[in-house]
């Protein structure tokens, strides 16, 4: 047979053919394959073994750490290039005639007295060969050292060294050497020490094998630390391990990566890197060419991000924001919210565990008009919020009391009536005063023998006829969601499948999209509705370690005195909010201020208008700097000679010669003006300043978003 199991021709029983004498044939075995038929071979874990042992030393706040090179706090005076080398030249020709003159004896004899002193006269005088030439020459050869050290530091040839010949020899990166085994990342010490030897080895080898991914890594870890938080036992993660391996511990969706990543992350450090930090003087030293990127430690302080269309606040931001946050909740350690426009470039629906499609009959999942409360009084402030928190007093002393106990009259009978909250068409009702449903609810309400429901009933129906009641406000703006495109959702009755923001408690990935479209009120309503549910469930969550995220395409129309209030408590909850806006207008003139103030991470992007990065260039201060004043004064010669030298120094170099002045002192200027945030950012660019949980500062950085 050949080698596809076919019989040779020459070979049949048929026509024999005659093989000449020789030692009988042994029978080969073919080997036993590795695999099944049809299995591919299994991938090499060679490149995540590498990854995850590549260095992440600490750094400056967002400085990207996946293999970082610290650099020094201050930049070295570095001399221009043709100054240098002219320097370097003419020191190694000062050298050379130095050399010379001492070696024709112009300069005398007294560079060998040394020689003299110091050694016997039998070695001066010897008739050896090698005593000479050791005693001479190498003391002839110590001098030209001599020689060469000091005109090599007045030159500068070390610089000249490392600025123009060590980067053309084109030597190779020295290898990181291998941690020791105690201290490998892929042998899983921490395991080891804690006793579960079985599951690190089989969790090493997985990583060998390329069977485990960095989310698996980052999921497992996190199963660890609730076993020393005292979570779970120790049995049962271990049971696990051994059982799945690096698909243990799963999220509950079972997935374990998103279908597409567009920007570079780091579970190790919980980074994803956004740009590059410009090679431009007003970034600090320790910044420039370093990888800015951004991690939860900086999001739990919250970001703004300030842009016209167009300049990237989607595409270069919240997208690359969007997939970390997914990825940690894969992980085990975020839950993320995501809001924005249908059609809005947020990453694939599959990347999701729950999308919202409000106004699309299509959309599988609800949305919770009051949050998965069962208090009145909580749902009647949050949903006061969502309708009435734009026509607040826009100052932080303000607030939606009155519109809080308008709907509190009316949720609470009606919930102790019908043991739900009203739905949408319900509620406007209610608010409208129509006598038919207040009649019937009064009616229940008596029935029931609500004594103080009843009376908070009255009270309503007392408040309807007098002047300025805010009860119509509020009619009007649920008239908003009465609309036939939403008849589907917020739904109360229990026929629908609605989502609420208490399951923050769980690693889940939400998206929710906005009818932007017709529904532009509408959108900006529900928009600070969810932003009132994230910052009133979160303050209450048990596991504060999981952190929670509010993301929100477009801020417009969202900013309120309570949501300042409420993204100012978020810090100590563990969560954080990114908000995006097209400009400063967009929020009340006496809110800017405080809601810049309430945010820890400011970025303004190209485009900027100047009253806009006046805003931004008050709140990042000023700094003292060093100002240098140069003043040239013209030299006026007195003699011939001094006129005719001047002379022929104008004709050459087309300039009456000067004498320069330098005054420096130090003068107390902005960090960036609001002129050059207008006009000096470059497109794709924006200025970033830092702030983490634990209070570091990164001041206004210039960033390269396309880097």
């Amino acid at each position: 047979m050949d080698s596809d199991g076919n019989r040779d021709a020459r070979g049949t029983h048929a026509n024999p053919v005659p093989r000449p004498a020789g030692p009988p044939e042994v029978p080969s075995v073919p080997p036993r394959p590795v695999r099944a038929p049809g299995v591919p071979p299994l991938p090499d874990g060679s490149a995540f073994v590498t990854w995850l042992r590549t260095s992440r030393p600490e750094a400056l706040p967002g400085v990207w750490r996946f293999g970082h090179r610290p650099r020094s706090a201050e930049e070295p005076e570095q001399m221009p290039a043709r100054q240098l080398l002219s320097g370097a030249l003419i020191a190694f020709l000062v050298g050379w005639l130095i050399w010379s003159l001492l070696a024709n004896g112009y300069l005398g004899g007294w560079w060998i007295l040394p020689l003299e002193l110091f050694t016997p006269d039998s070695w001066r005088h010897s008739d050896s060969q090698i005593v000479n030439l050791i005693v001479w020459d190498g003391y002839t050869l110590l001098v030209v050292l001599a020689i060469m050290i000091g005109v090599g530091r007045l030159g500068r040839w070390d610089e000249v060294w490392r600025r123009f010949v060590r980067p053309r020899l084109r030597r190779p990166e020295p290898q990181e050497p291998q941690p020791a085994f105690d201290e490998d990342p892929a042998a899983w010490p921490a395991l080891r020490a804690a006793g579960a030897h079985d599951a690190a080895e089989r969790l090493a080898a997985d990583a060998r094998q390329g069977l485990m991914r960095d989310v698996d890594h980052a999921r497992i870890t996190r199963a660890w630390q609730g076993v020393q938080r005292g979570r779970h036992s120790l049995a049962t993660f271990t049971g696990a391990v051994l059982s799945h391996g690096a698909g243990a511990c799963p999220h509950p969706s079972g997935a374990r990566d998103l279908p597409a990543r567009r920007a570079r992350h780091d579970l190790v450090t919980g980074q994803v890197r956004i740009g590059t930090a410009a090679d431009d003087a007003r970034n600090p030293y320790a910044y420039r060419g370093t990888g800015l990127a951004l991690g939860t430690d900086l999001l739990g302080t919250s970001l703004l991000a300030v842009g016209p269309a167009g300049s990237g606040k989607t595409g270069s931001v919240v997208r690359p924001l969007t997939e970390s946050l997914c990825l940690h909740a894969l992980a085990g350690r975020a839950a993320v919210v995501v809001v924005g426009a249908a059609g809005a470039d947020l990453g694939p629906a599959d990347a999701y565990d729950v999308v919202v499609r409000i106004g699309n009959p299509d959309s599988v999942y609800d949305l919770d008009l009051y949050g998965g409360t069962t208090d009145p009084d909580e749902a009647a402030v949050v949903l006061a919020e969502a309708l009435a928190g734009d026509l607040a007093e826009p100052h932080p002393g303000s607030d939606t009391r009155r519109s809080t106990t308008v709907l509190a009259q009316l949720l609470g009978p009606f919930r102790a009536v019908h043991g739900r909250f009203p739905g949408v068409p319900e509620l406007r009702q209610l608010l409208d005063g129509t006598p038919g449903p207040l009649a019937e609810l009064r009616e229940g309400l008596r029935a029931a023998g609500q004594d103080s429901l009843l009376r908070e009933l009255d009270a309503r129906e007392r408040q309807m006829g007098h002047p300025g009641d805010v009860g119509g406000v509020l009619a009007d703006r649920v008239a908003l969601l009465d609309r036939p495109a939403f008849a589907s959702f917020f739904d109360t009755s229990g026929q629908s499948r609605p989502f609420s923001l208490k399951a923050l408690d769980h690693p889940v990935r939400v998206r929710i999209d906005l009818p932007e479209r017709g529904h532009a009120d509408a959108s900006r309503m529900l928009a600070r509705l969810i932003l009132a549910q994230f910052t009133a469930s979160v303050s209450v969550r048990e596991d504060r370690s999981l952190f929670a995220c509010l993301v929100l395409d477009d801020a417009s129309g969202v900013v309120t005195p309570e949501a300042v209030r409420g993204v100012q408590r978020l810090r100590s909850a563990g969560a954080g909010v990114v908000l995006t806006l097209r400009t400063l207008d967009d929020v009340p003139r006496p809110l800017r201020g405080p809601l810049l103030g309430s945010i820890g991470c400011r970025m303004a992007l190209s485009g900027l208008t100047p009253w806009d990065g006046q805003d931004f260039a008050e709140v990042w201060g000023k700094e003292w700097t060093e100002a240098r004043d140069v003043t040239d004064r013209q030299i006026i010669a007195e003699t011939p000679a001094g006129k005719a030298v001047h002379m022929v120094r104008r004709v050459i170099t087309g300039k009456a010669p000067t004498a320069r002045a330098v005054t420096v002192r130090q003068v107390e200027r902005e960090r960036w003006s609001a002129s050059e945030l207008a006009h000096a950012v470059p497109a794709g660019h924006a200025v970033l300043s830092l702030t983490t949980v634990k209070g570091e500062h990164a001041p206004p950085l210039l960033v390269d978003l396309r880097g």
